[in-house]
């Protein structure tokens, strides 16, 4: 699906993704990742559920059955960019990462500043798939599990090591880092598949 598109359901589960301005590793170097653990929480105190997830240095896909909601699915996903960007710009003011804050500065775009935005931490749009059936669910959670195990970053020999992921869940059944609810248990009904 294309990024700026709208998520044009009010529930049902999906694959998100983002990424940090210019891929920039900074879940990893402002040590973001119990942020997005508390924008998980806060998901399910909004009764949606987290099914899947790995957080890498400067993206985050997570599965998220999302239960039937007033407040379109774009803005939920976008409350949850706004709250970690928060937590990740206070991380750099306790480092006093000077540089990086003026870099990020000057990154915020027109439209940013109309918005009195002061950093740009996320690129603006996020990617979506619509998991409509358990085949793809599961091929979406394998992409997410092997991911931190290819490629130029190699954080794991095996996805069951990488911590900060669902992985562990899906391979053993004991749960991981964050508690995930298994694709296979999804209520139809609630959440719309």
């Amino acid at each position: 699906m294309p990024t700026h598109q709208a998520i044009p359901f009010d529930r049902g589960v999906f694959s998100i993704t983002f990424t940090c301005i210019e891929w920039r590793p900074l879940i990893a170097q402002l040590q973001g990742y119990p942020l997005v653990y508390q924008w998980f929480d806060v998901l399910c105190q909004q009764g949606h559920a987290v099914v899947g997830y790995v957080i890498m240095p400067n993206h985050l896909h997570v599965m998220i059955a999302f239960k039937q909601t007033a407040t379109s699915i774009n803005s939920i996903i976008g409350n949850g960019k706004r709250f970690m960007a928060y937590g990740l710009v206070k991380s750099m003011q306790q480092m006093n990462a000077e540089k990086l804050m003026s870099e990020l500065a000057a990154q915020v775009s027109v439209a940013g500043q109309l918005s009195k935005h002061k950093h740009a931490i996320w690129e603006p749009s996020f990617d979506w798939k619509h998991c409509s059936t358990p085949a793809f669910m599961k091929q979406k959670l394998d992409y997410y599990h092997l991911n931190p195990c290819r490629g130029k970053w190699m954080l794991a020999n095996a996805p069951v090591e990488y911590r900060h992921s669902s992985a562990l869940y899906y391979a053993t059944g004991q749960q991981g880092e964050y508690p995930v609810v298994n694709y296979l248990s999804l209520s139809d009904m609630e959440f719309g598949q």
